[in-house]
């Protein structure tokens, strides 16, 4: 079940805020200044957390048959894919502000499907059966990214913009299957408490919780700036790739399907690196690892439309992330009080999108005023608060198994 409510969580991404509707704005023919507003669009992922009492306290609007979690699943899915549809039907090149509005409204249903899988895996799911369960949800959403992500600009050559988006919207019938099937969790023993104080709980317990550490403005800073330089980088990818002579082909084939498996090694080699030597270190190398990456975007700038150099520039720059993430969720991890773990952790990882979707937006205006090559190096150098940041914060603040180390 959760490999397909995986896959249906994860096919909105590309298609509303990542490489698809970029390249689809691309070659549109929009200006890099209103492709980079398009980060705007995600703010729904990183906001969710507010309307997320609403969908755990009322009833289903529709299917109140099938159960709170499975009814909200069945109302949201028919609504996403429609919404998917919809969007494909539209022309960024006459009407962009139209595309986006239905993007938006994709990202919305998207991260409100997210919050019911979440609490549905959560509620259904024994407490030794969570690691395996959410291996399966990360590897059906991995597997959307591929689907909808290359996939999606595969199908573009053969059934175009709106055939594409079409295909994609097909592939939220694998979650609606999955809720048809799935069992209902048990209700809560207790009724559910009020907005206000599921609000109160959500949000407001466990941020009070965090101020009252040490240095908490330093930290909270330092999340949300440790991934600046590649939300500022990210959002001009597609356009960037296009303005090189990539086709439409080889970027779905290296950006996405090489880029994901790249990314994918770097986790890997990430956590083992975290084990091997601590927290601190790792966080220290793969942070640094992470800023220089985006100098690969200058050099392929300098090479042209140079296939082995996209490839090195590709697998550098996903690899690097990956090994950043590792180290940077083992350490959000180890941020979290014991009493609040889930809150906090949402709302942690929460604060580290927002540059993406928010500072994110000015990428293309800064690409339109200083050329790739100057704004790649822009992007480079915006890493470096938050490396100093970070060395302030470990020297103060070690995570404690490099405490206890001799």
């Amino acid at each position: 079940m959760l490999l397909a409510l995986g896959f249906s969580a994860g096919v909105p991404l590309p298609l509303v805020a990542g490489l698809v509707l970029r390249q689809w704005f691309s070659e549109a023919g929009v200006s890099l200044t209103e492709i980079g507003l398009t980060a705007l669009i995600g703010l729904s992922y990183s906001l969710k957390f507010l309307w997320s009492p609403a969908l755990d306290a009322l009833p289903p609007p529709l299917f109140r048959g099938f159960g709170r979690r499975r009814g909200w699943l069945l109302t949201i899915q028919p609504l996403l894919a429609l919404a998917i549809l919809a969007t494909g039907l539209t022309d960024p090149a006459t009407d962009p502000l139209r595309t986006a509005a239905l993007a938006a409204l994709v990202a919305f249903l998207s991260a409100s499907q997210d919050i019911v899988v979440d609490a549905w895996r959560i509620e259904a799911l024994a407490e030794r059966e969570q690691g395996l369960g959410l291996a399966f949800y990360v590897w059906g959403y991995r597997g959307a990214l591929l689907a909808s992500g290359a996939g999606a600009l595969w199908m573009v050559g053969v059934v175009g913009w709106a055939g594409a988006y079409a295909y994609a919207a097909c592939l939220i019938a694998a979650g609606v299957l999955a809720a048809l099937a799935a069992p209902e969790p048990a209700p809560p023993a207790l009724p559910p408490a009020g907005w206000r104080a599921r609000l109160a709980g959500a949000v407001l317990h466990p941020f009070l919780d965090f101020v009252r550490r040490r240095h908490w403005l330093a930290i909270l800073l330092f999340v949300a700036m440790f991934k600046l330089g590649e939300a500022l980088a990210g959002v001009m990818t597609a356009p960037f790739y296009r303005s090189l002579g990539f086709s439409r082909e080889t970027v779905a084939g290296v950006a996405s399907v090489f880029g994901l498996f790249a990314t994918l090694g770097g986790a890997l080699a990430g956590g083992w690196l975290v084990a091997r030597i601590g927290t601190a270190r790792a966080l220290v190398l793969t942070g640094l690892g992470q800023m220089l990456s985006n100098l690969m975007y200058v050099a392929l700038a300098g090479a042209g439309s140079s296939l082995p150099m996209l490839w090195a520039q590709v697998g550098v720059e996903n690899f690097t992330d990956g090994l950043a993430d590792a180290a940077f969720i083992t350490y959000l991890s180890a941020l979290t009080s014991r009493a609040f773990t889930a809150t906090q952790y949402a709302l942690l990882s929460s604060l580290a999108a927002v540059p993406l979707r928010t500072l994110g937006a000015g990428s293309g205006a800064l690409a339109e005023a200083l050329g790739w090559p100057g704004f790649f190096l822009l992007t480079t150098a915006a890493a470096l608060p938050a490396m100093g940041l970070m060395l302030w914060l470990l020297r103060r603040l070690p995570p404690e198994e490099d405490r206890a180390a001799p």
